[in-house]
């Protein structure tokens, strides 16, 4: 038997046979191809036993066990490869044990105002999911772009921005020479709220509807103005559509924020400016401001008694504001889907949504693919806007 035993042997490992080299080749060619597979270990059964030696068998079953580990640890290493691709950039220890000390919320406009409200909403929920503080810090001025490149060019990965419409669309369209370009230099987490805007008169403007209003408006030319938060936000491309749409020749006012703006319509000083829901309804109830109509194609939930502008006669008038959240496209991708899971938890809390209802503002969640359309739509909306009324950042 044990000269059975080495004939098999030699017949097996000889130049002559070749049968184990052979038997090798096959292995690894079909291990590889298979992906270590029923077939495959269907293969290495049914080749064992074609073999009258025990010692042949174990020879040929230790070369397949070393073939089936080496492919396993290609196989495992490029599942290991995709995975990083498909998440963008690898988990790094950063990323793993993020975030590391409190995260700041950086909001283009004072206090008071609507992009200072929904980051302070966020505030609490976000801490609570995040375990670490999360603090507002309020960097007013250029329409918003200052906090939106103080974001850009963030690189500590503990710094969001809660931006308006403008500082992630058309902000390098206004003034090609920010240092930032929200194209490349943000990426959007998610769009936390939208709201019509209502278009919003002194109270000393004479109690009209919106057609008498418009006339009104028409007729006085040059001697109303409007005020914005701002050159370049939505206040302030929604009037120079209206006035190109109605033939109104109200001046453009801007002022740091719509706060300012409201002031300046209950003194006198303004005669009219489009408002969010949330600023305008107190001022429209306590009798310091009147409402023409809201820029939504129907009647809103916010402000269910405001007629819309189309009921006026102002077709395909639809204007939206939105307030988000952007990261600097720098942070790494796996920070990026746990802000974006974080947020999309917090927008669908009914405490959340029915607080940024009551403040004028619908909760809307949009992030990933959705989000992306939503820019890139609006962006070429609003840069329409700009190139046909000829609006720079003066």
């Amino acid at each position: 038997m044990e000269a059975i035993a080495r004939r098999d042997e030699r017949s097996a490992c000889s130049p002559g046979g070749g049968a184990l080299l052979r038997t090798m080749q096959q292995l690894n060619r079909r291990a590889s191809g298979e992906r270590l597979g029923a077939p495959f270990s269907t293969f290495i059964i049914m080749f064992l036993t074609s073999f009258r030696s025990s010692v042949a068998r174990l020879m040929c079953l230790a070369g397949a066990l070393a073939c089936a580990g080496a492919v396993y640890a290609q196989s495992s290493g490029a599942a290991r490869a995709d995975a990083r691709s498909s998440a963008g950039s690898p988990m790094t220890p950063e990323a793993v044990h993020w975030p590391t000390r409190p995260v700041r919320l950086v909001v283009g406009f004072g206090g008071g105002s609507s992009p200072d409200f929904v980051a302070r909403v966020l505030v609490e929920p976000l801490a609570k999911l995040l375990g670490q503080p999360v603090i507002v810090e309020n960097r007013p001025g250029a329409s918003g772009n200052i906090a939106a490149d103080i974001v850009a060019k963030s690189t500590d990965a503990h710094t969001v921005g809660i931006l308006i419409n403008g500082n992630m669309t058309i902000a390098k369209v206004l003034n090609p020479s920010i240092s930032y370009d929200p194209q490349k230099d943000l990426v959007p987490l998610s769009i936390i709220c939208t709201a019509p805007l209502v278009l919003t008169a002194a109270p000393q403007v004479a109690t009209m509807d919106a057609r008498g209003f418009l006339d009104a408006a028409r007729a006085a030319g040059s001697k109303w103005s409007y005020g914005t938060p701002g050159i370049g936000t939505i206040g302030h491309l929604g009037m120079e559509l209206l006035k190109a749409r109605t033939g109104i020749g109200a001046v453009h006012v801007p002022y740091q924020g719509n706060p300012q703006v409201v002031t300046g319509l209950a003194s006198g000083e303004l005669q009219l400016a489009l408002l969010p829901p949330g600023l305008a309804e107190p001022q429209v109830k306590a009798g310091k401001l009147r409402a023409i109509g809201v820029t939504s194609s129907r009647r809103s939930a916010l402000v269910p008694d405001y007629p819309s502008l189309q009921e006026a006669g102002l077709r395909d008038f639809e204007l939206e504001i939105w307030t988000a959240a952007a990261a600097p496209a720098s942070l790494p991708a796996p920070i990026v889907r746990r802000l974006n899971e974080a947020l999309a938890e917090i927008v669908r809390s009914p405490e959340v949504r029915q607080k940024l209802f009551q403040h004028g503002y619908e909760a809307v969640g949009i992030s990933g693919d959705a989000l992306i359309r939503r820019v890139k739509a609006d962006t070429a909306a609003l840069t329409q806007i700009i190139a046909s009324r000829g609006i720079r950042l003066e």
